[in-house]
């Protein structure tokens, strides 16, 4: 009997958290996986798994790192959160030109599946959604409020335009698809608990804001590694190329409120959850005038924003969205998770002690932190008669 051929996997960004996540389950299946990225995994990889140093930028790399593959997950992005944000010559080379690269080499390798890891952005950019489908529109490019974003939606368009397009072989053609994910977490995950959790310990967050019936979505890694292989599955002639040329939302299923969702991990960590409630409008403005102080002055300190623009929308303001697409083309069932396994993560790296001070201390600080944000704002409105 003919032994079975092996499929070949190349993941973009293969080094970072989601990535390296996939690729284990991929190669737990039987698969051959390459990680394409600028620099290996943080933690050992399995035998059997390839990592390959190169950038997304440079397309001569990326050709290399496609030639041979059957499938190819294109995760690699910049500037999802914090100061990358600001960072808009390399967010517009590693998300537009970088997917250029991909799209292009896919086609004349031979490349017949694309997965394309996109973002909820494409559509939101502050304004209420709530069960929304993937019959939305894309939000106006000029709409989004970073630069993220939009590049982004730029390289969704890019991905949905080529997927159809005829392979330089012969063979047939690129067949794409997008999936579109809520915020990621779960255990080890390093973009944005570590900065949730570093903020917590310093004494940082001391405020919630924006309405408490506000309502956003998480996906667990673990899930959205699920959604990637029945998305890459279902772009096979053995499902009648369902998913190609189509845009999918992944999430948990979950509407939570953003505060209430990190509560477990706070009192897990033995923290107290903060009383005191902002208005989204004093957070938004003290997001935009933050952007403008690291404009000015990142070429020479190029140091964290405590939250941007975006970072206030996307917390603070309901957006949520429909399941039912991905459950009916792509067999998605989204599994249920919590936060313990996160907590237990950073308690077992030596984090969770409890802060120093009195009660009279915090709500001194407390005090303190809400007048210098008033103070802020006040100090960039128009002076009455002036």
């Amino acid at each position: 009997m003919e032994k079975a051929r092996i499929c070949m996997f190349l993941i973009t960004g293969g080094s970072g958290y989601f990535g390296f996540r996939l690729a284990c389950s991929l190669h737990k299946k039987g698969a051959k996986v390459i990680l394409f990225d600028m620099s290996p995994p943080s933690l050992e990889v399995p035998e059997g798994i390839v990592f390959l140093k190169g950038d997304i930028r440079e397309y001569a790399q990326v050709e290399k790192a496609v030639t041979g593959m059957d499938c190819v997950f294109h995760i690699a992005s910049y500037g999802m959160s914090g100061r990358e944000q600001l960072n808009r010559k390399l967010i517009e080379e590693v998300n537009v030109q970088g997917t250029e690269h991909v799209l292009r080499a896919c086609v004349e390798a031979g490349v017949s599946r694309l997965i394309y890891t996109s973002t909820f952005n494409v559509v939101f950019g502050g304004q209420v959604i709530e069960g929304g489908d993937e019959s939305l529109p894309y939000l106006p490019l000029h709409l989004h409020p970073d630069h993220y974003s939009r590049t982004k939606s730029v390289a969704e368009m890019a991905v949905m335009k080529a997927s159809g397009t005829e392979l330089k072989d012969g063979t047939g053609v690129l067949r794409a698809c997008a999936l579109r994910p809520a915020g990621i977490y779960g255990p080890g995950e390093q973009r944005h608990l570590p900065r949730i959790v570093g903020y917590i310990e310093k004494g940082i967050f001391r405020f919630v804001y924006g309405d408490p019936r506000s309502l956003v979505e998480f996906v667990h890694v673990d899930n959205l590694v699920s959604a990637h292989e029945l998305a890459a599955d279902a772009l096979m002639s053995e499902h009648q190329h369902r998913s190609a040329g189509q845009a999918y939302f992944i999430s948990d299923g979950r509407p939570v409120n953003n505060f209430e969702f990190f509560r477990p991990l706070v009192e897990g960590l033995g923290y107290s959850f903060p009383k005191l409630r902002l208005p989204l409008s004093l957070i938004y403005f003290v997001a935009f005038l933050t952007e403008m102080i690291h404009h000015l002055i990142g070429p020479i300190y190029n140091f964290q924003p405590l939250l941007t623009r975006t970072e206030v929308y996307k917390t603070g303001v309901t957006h949520y969205f429909s399941m039912a697409k991905a459950k009916a083309e792509l067999g998605y069932e989204p599994q249920e998770y919590n936060l313990e396994e996160v907590v237990q993560w950073f308690k077992s790296r030596g984090h969770g002690r409890k802060p120093r001070g009195s009660r009279l201390q915090r709500l001194i600080l407390d005090g303190l932190l809400l007048a210098a944000l008033v103070a802020l704002a006040l100090s960039y409105l128009p002076v009455v008669g002036s």
